[in-house]
């Protein structure tokens, strides 16, 4: 277009930030990494980071992942989460970030990669309703990440993303009650989760790791969506809304 002029137009750069969740030792857990680079030097934020000339989002995201923390894109689902643009979310120019939500079952400990001091597993629970923020605008990406895996175990099978390839059903439920912060019947949930078409694959084989009596093992089935859902009590459906940021 010869009408166009490219300096008439202020510089904007395009960074991609992960929410990375695992359960670890029963809790819910993010990833966070300690900057070591200005702005917010010293403080707790998401992993991150610019994207590169030649590269797509998705190809950002995973380099960063791997990048900051260590962790191959192998080892986790990963989706994008939302986009965040306010004027003035980085102090250095204007910044639009995409950010990507990632789910996995128990991890090692992260590597920080060259642009963080320290990587590590934080609980949920010690961030929410507290004062302590992350750099940059990461508590309300945080959020709208808890609250995406929350909604989003409800009508997918993306639960069993944060289990084993084999896993009982109480493991499974257990992933339901950390995710939601709930307790849940325990009876009820065996029926609905075994009774919802595609959602889990019997393996033919038992454990007895839960405890008791030997439980049948499954794996995750071929269903993406879950027809009925396994809705969230309407007492904590909302539950995260009401919540202060971290």
């Amino acid at each position: 277009m010869k009408d166009y002029d490219p300096s008439r137009y202020p510089a904007v750069a395009v960074t991609v930030d992960l929410v990375v969740l695992t359960i670890r030792d029963d809790e819910l857990c993010v990833l966070l990494v300690r900057r070591g680079e200005a702005p917010f030097k010293g403080q707790w934020a998401l992993p991150g980071g610019f994207i590169q000339p030649a590269e797509d989002l998705d190809e950002a995201a995973a380099r960063e992942l791997h990048e900051e923390t260590g962790l191959s894109p192998q080892d986790v689902y990963v989706e994008q989460l939302a986009t965040y643009g306010a004027p003035r979310r980085d102090p250095r120019m204007r910044v639009v970030s995409v950010a990507y939500l990632a789910l996995a079952p128990d991890l090692p400990a992260p590597q920080s990669g060259s642009d963080a001091a320290d990587a590590r597993w934080t609980p949920v629970a010690s961030l929410l309703g507290r004062n302590r923020r992350l750099a940059f605008d990461h508590e309300l990406i945080l959020n709208d990440g808890l609250e995406r895996a929350r909604s989003k175990i409800e009508y997918t099978s993306l639960a069993a993303a944060f289990c084993s390839a084999e896993f009982t059903v109480a493991e499974l439920r257990r992933v339901y009650e950390i995710v939601w912060g709930i307790t849940i019947d325990a009876r009820n949930f065996h029926r609905k989760a075994t009774k919802t078409i595609g959602f889990l694959e019997p393996t033919g084989m038992t454990t007895t790791r839960d405890g008791g009596r030997p439980a049948q093992l499954y794996r995750r089935g071929s269903a993406e969506l879950l027809s009925p859902p396994l809705v969230r009590p309407a007492d904590h459906a909302h539950q995260t809304n009401d919540q202060p940021g971290a």
